[in-house]
């Protein structure tokens, strides 16, 4: 467990590559907006959190082959099912924090990151629905 990154991993890396091929500016993991969200722009008001499948119980995703209620190993299952449990309420907590505040928020998946024209209609859509050109700094 101790192994596993926080930020600057591959899924990240990932995203944040085809963030900037749409030529918009971006923070990394804003500490002062709910959740630190992976890639935030606090002018425009949208924020990314990108997920990994397992550790944010993506349901009945295809990488996983979790259910309804996302994979939950076979050892420990309490521990596990709680675990899971209390980062799916945080994280739709912090989204809803993220949108009172004004921000649009968009949650991509491990499992999308992996098809890159699936990611890229993903972002597309999520920024021709921003309002006009980044203002010039």
């Amino acid at each position: 467990m101790q192994s596993v990154r926080q930020s600057g991993t591959r899924l990240e890396l990932a995203v944040r590559e085809a963030v900037a091929e749409y030529g918009v500016r971006y923070r990394l993991n804003v500490t002062d907006l709910p959740g630190s969200p992976d890639l935030s722009n606090r002018t425009r008001r949208w924020a990314i959190f990108v997920h990994g499948c397992f550790w944010h119980s993506h349901r009945n995703c295809e990488k996983t082959r979790g259910g309804s209620g996302g994979r939950i190993p076979a050892s420990n299952r309490t521990f596990w099912a709680a675990k899971m449990q209390a980062n799916r309420e945080r994280d739709a907590r912090k989204v809803r924090e993220l949108r009172r505040r004004g921000f649009r928020v968009l949650t991509i998946w491990e499992c999308q990151t992996l098809h890159a024209p699936r990611l890229d209609r993903i972002l597309s859509r999520f920024f021709a629905k921003l309002d006009g050109p980044e203002p010039p700094r």
